[in-house]
C-alpha cells in the first residue's frame, strides 16, 4: 500500500490546488470528520472528493458527518483487511467493514458515515 502525504507551502491543501494535480492513486481515503462536505452549486457538490476525481483518482472514500475515533479505527482496519487480504473490491470491502463494525458499535452514527465515490473496482 502506498501512502502519500500532500502538503502545500502554506500547510493547507485546497480543492482548487488538487484540481491542478495529476494524481495516480487508485483510491484516496479521507478518514476525518465531514470530508464529504463541500460547496453546493448548480453543478453539484464541489469539494475535495470532486477535486480528487478530477485530478485522476478513480475512487474516493469520504465521511458525511463526524464520528468517534474508536469506530472509525475499527472500520478502517476492517476495510483495508477486506481490500488487501480478502481481495474484495472497494464497495464490497466498505460494506463488509460496516457490517463488522456494526456488531461492536450498533448505532449507525458510528459506522454509516463513510461513502465511496467513483469506481468500486
Amino acid at each position: 500500500m502506498l501512502k502519500l502525504l500532500i502538503t502545500s507551502n502554506r500547510g493547507l491543501l485546497t480543492a482548487e490546488e488538487i484540481l491542478d494535480m495529476k494524481l495516480q492513486a487508485e483510491l484516496v481515503v479521507l478518514s476525518a470528520c465531514d470530508t464529504g462536505r463541500g460547496k453546493i452549486t448548480g453543478d453539484g457538490v464541489i469539494g475535495l472528493s470532486r477535486s480528487l476525481i478530477s485530478a485522476g483518482v478513480p475512487s474516493v472514500m469520504v465521511s458525511l458527518w463526524s464520528i468517534p475515533d474508536s469506530p472509525t479505527a475499527e472500520l478502517m482496519s476492517q476495510f483495508y483487511t477486506n481490500l488487501q487480504q480478502r481481495h474484495m473490491d472497494k464497495a464490497q470491502a466498505l460494506r463488509q467493514a460496516m457490517l463488522t463494525t456494526m456488531k461492536t458499535h450498533p448505532s449507525p452514527r458510528n459506522w454509516a458515515a463513510f461513502t465511496l465515490i467513483g469506481e468500486s473496482e
